[in-house]
Formats: C-alpha cells, structure tokens, sequence
C-alpha cells in the first residue's frame, strides 16, 4: 500500500553552516565593530544563543540569520523568535529555537485538513511524524499539493520515504 511520512526537520550540518557564514558576517560589519557578539548552535537541543551588546543587535543578528539560512536552503519558519531577549550583566542573550518534529497540536491540524478534504487516504499520527496512506499514489500526490496550499499547516514539511 503507497504511503509517505511527513516530517519537519533541519539538516544539522546545513545550519552549523548557516551559523558560521553569519558569524563571519558579523565580524566583518561595521556596525558591529567594537561589540562582542557572539553567535552559538547547540547541536544536542537545536538552540542557537545570540549575545551581544544591545537589544538593537540582536534583531539584526536575527535578520542576518534569516537570510542566511533562506539562501542555504533552510525554511524561515524553522525558527522560533518568540523567546525574549534576557539581560545578563552589561550584554542581552536570546535563545532561538530551532523546530524538529512536528508537534502534536500540529500533527492533530493536519490530520483534521486531510480528513476534510474527502481524499480516500489513512492518517496517522507516529511521534514526530503523520503517516499518510492510501490504494492510489494519486491521492498521495493531491494530499502533498493540498498541505503545500494548507493556509492552517504553517510548518515547514518534507515529504520523505515515499513507498509504492
């Protein structure tokens, strides 16, 4: 029987690049010079540490993050801003998450925008991942294109070990 699992996951040798092209960056701005800044990945839990001088900083490390991880191929909303930043003595910190997994309340969205649509497909819910199955790869393939247009799934997916 055709199935698929669906993921959200960052390649970690992806981002450990994204971070050292921005740390590099860093250094070499003018804004920056003068300020201890400091950019670090925490490979173990996904957590990237941001401290500097300032709150001003901060946001444009966050900038500068963002693009470069668009431009190596790593999806904007992998990251959660929503942590604010934390004074520590004379510098600001702020932890940015970094999504691996699909989330329960996410997963039951998904499950809820497939039933709904009437496609002839099973899906199930496995740890970090949904499962969607069917008789028909067709019916796969429309599932993929309805939660690429989902307004709902606001998640990066990848679509991986497509079976036939």
């Amino acid at each position: 029987m055709p199935s698929f699992d669906l993921v959200s996951k960052v390649d970690i040798q992806l981002l450990d690049n994204t971070i050292n092209v921005a740390k590099k960056e860093i250094d070499s701005r003018y804004d920056f010079k003068g300020s201890e800044t400091t950019i670090d990945l925490n490979k173990k839990d996904y957590v990237i540490s941001i401290m500097t001088q300032n709150q001003m900083n901060i946001r444009t490390c966050e900038d500068i993050l963002i693009t470069k991880a668009v431009k190596q191929g790593i999806d904007g909303r992998s990251f959660d801003f929503s942590n604010e930043e934390v004074p520590s003595g004379k510098y600001f910190k702020k932890d940015i998450k970094v999504r691996a997994g699909v989330d329960k309340e996410v997963s039951k969205k998904i499950v809820k925008v497939i039933k709904e649509s009437k496609i002839k497909v099973d899906a199930s819910i496995m740890d970090d991942q949904v499962r969607v199955s069917s008789k028909k790869i067709d019916d796969l393939q429309a599932v993929m294109a309805l939660l690429r247009a989902s307004k709902e799934v606001d998640i990066p997916m990848q679509f991986v070990n497509m079976k036939s």
